[in-house]
């Protein structure tokens, strides 16, 4: 695979997309990964004790499935020179059907100067948004 050709591309141009699967498995593989063992993000009863509608997804978890499909798209992750998001609603893990996020990464603007893409990506989980002004920049040389 080759990485993008910056000539090619235009604004407004969807350059990625894609779906991941989250199950309570998934929060548990991540929490041994990442050593974030918070019981919000596997325990019901405790995150309705703080308020929440149940067991969350971790926000890096989220994070890093936002930004895959620009690393696969961009083919070396060394292209990746910023990464930003808000996050704006939890992602909640249903204990039975779990949760699916989607992404969708569009050209948001493009620096001709600097040969770089400014990539807006659109994070949802069903139809409700759960990470604003998520944005990636990659360098295209």
């Amino acid at each position: 695979m080759t990485a993008p050709d910056f000539d090619a591309l235009s604004v407004g141009d969807i350059v990625a997309e894609e779906s991941f699967p989250l199950t309570r498995d998934s929060l548990v593989r991540y929490a041994g990964a990442s050593g974030d063992f918070n019981a919000i993000h596997y325990r019901d009863d405790v995150a309705h004790q703080v308020g929440l509608p149940g067991v969350l997804a971790h926000g890096m978890l989220t994070m890093g499935f936002a930004v895959q499909p620009v690393v696969d798209w961009v083919v070396d992750p060394g292209r990746i020179v910023d990464y930003q998001v808000r996050f704006t609603r939890p992602v909640v893990v249903d204990p039975k059907v779990g949760a699916v996020v989607h992404v969708v990464a569009k050209v948001g603007q493009l620096d001709a100067d600097a040969r770089a893409a400014r990539i807006d990506l659109t994070v949802k989980v069903g139809e409700e948004t759960v990470l604003g002004k998520a944005q990636v920049r990659v360098v295209l040389g």
